[in-house]
């Protein structure tokens, strides 16, 4: 297996071995190298707004991103998370409000800082790659202060990084999707940049690809030191990824927080659909209690007579002999692999009660059971409490 020559400094000399080894890499199988470290940036966004005639993309929009944290921008289409990238990017600018890169003000109502002088990574979703330019000149594209020599070096050790070397010379039509998206991200990562935004990178490759370059694409931002904002409608991937997360609704944030802090508390019904499959019950508080078919919960904080949501996670519901919990019958089973999906008839509800359990424990379609439910598995929410999301 061939060994890259690592390329640190930035000297002519150096660009001569970077050529020797793009020669040497096209006739070798790849090796990975390391990411430079960059100067990590604190990223602040302060009371965005974003307007398109009479309709608003973005609605006072605060956000705080920490030097080197992985951040998740996480949200349903149309709610404007690109939108928010671009503008952090400075790709576009905000109808009002400011954006701060290390407390310096790069886009705001006196001031506007282009894109390139931003010290910004921007990763399309579409990985945006010129057909007519080499795997390396794409690369190299955005090193326009370094000489040509000096650039191609900096792009071979970007490429090295993401096991691409050997096809520095080749063009982005012979690269697989995933492939393409790992030149994305050595562009990306070539000129050192204090905040790197990646408009959701993976949304184009199949599951298990997705899976393995998300998480190369981690281990590579976390190795850079970077600050890194991902955009994805994907929970599962935000929670997996992010250090912080912040969920939007309609132009808004609405909650941001750890991983476990959204799943555990979330703060609006709409935050909880988000994290979790849900069975959703109407109630009314009586007593500081809300009562359902499945038994009465504590509803901590809402008032007497408030009309009210129960959630119940469907890896909460437990499924037992018959004569133990509320009675329940199966009306249907769904193979989901490791486990199975189980619809319940439940008298006193209109829709079934749906439950996840192991695939080794579904029960046959006709069999009466026992149900119940893990109180911690268990949200309660005000009606209308954030399901058609905040008012402008």
């Amino acid at each position: 297996m061939l060994e890259f020559l690592k390329i640190r400094t930035r000297s002519l000399s150096e660009a001569a071995a970077a050529k020797r080894a793009v020669r040497k890499a096209a006739r070798g199988k790849a090796v990975r190298g390391t990411t430079a470290v960059t100067f990590a940036a604190r990223l602040d966004l302060e009371h965005v707004w974003r307007r398109y005639g009479e309709a608003y993309a973005l609605q006072d929009v605060t956000l705080e991103v920490p030097a080197s944290t992985v951040l998740c921008l996480l949200g349903p289409s149309g709610c404007g998370k690109t939108t928010l990238l671009r503008i952090a990017a400075g790709v576009e600018r905000p109808s009002s409000g400011r954006v701060l890169v290390d407390a310096e003000e790069v886009a705001g109502p006196n001031r506007f800082v282009s894109p390139e002088k931003r010290g910004v990574g921007l990763m399309f979703q579409d990985f945006a790659l010129f057909p007519h330019l080499s795997i390396l000149d794409n690369v190299a594209f955005g090193l326009r202060s370094l000489t040509k020599s000096q650039g191609r070096a900096e792009a071979l050790h970007a490429l090295e990084r993401v096991g691409l070397a050997q096809y520095a010379k080749e063009y982005p039509h012979i690269l697989s999707g995933g492939e393409q998206q790992r030149v994305a991200l050595a562009r990306a990562i070539a000129p050192r940049p204090g905040v790197i935004l990646m408009d959701e990178p993976f949304s184009g490759l199949d599951s298990q690809l997705r899976e393995a370059m998300r998480e190369d694409t981690l281990a590579i931002v976390r190795e850079a030191r970077a600050t890194c904002i991902v955009v994805t409608h994907d929970a599962e991937e935000a929670m997996r990824m992010g250090d912080r997360v912040a969920l939007m609704q309609k132009g808004r944030i609405v909650q941001t927080g750890t991983a476990p802090e959204l799943y555990r508390a979330p703060s609006t019904l709409f935050a909880a659909r988000v994290f979790s499959d849900l069975n959703e019950m109407r109630s009314t508080v009586r007593g500081g209690r809300a009562e359902t078919p499945l038994g009465t919960f504590p509803a901590k904080g809402l008032a007497e007579g408030t009309d009210a949501i129960v959630c119940v996670r469907q890896s909460g519901v437990r499924l037992l002999k018959p004569g133990k919990g509320t009675p329940g019958r199966i009306l249907d089973t769904r193979f989901l692999g490791d486990v199975g999906l189980v619809e319940v008839a439940v008298q006193g509800l209109d829709d079934p009660v749906l439950a996840r359990v192991r695939e080794a424990d579904v029960p046959e379609k006709g069999a009466e059971v026992g149900v119940a439910v893990d109180e911690g598995a268990i949200l309660i929410f005000e009606a209308g409490n954030g399901d058609e999301g905040p008012s402008p």
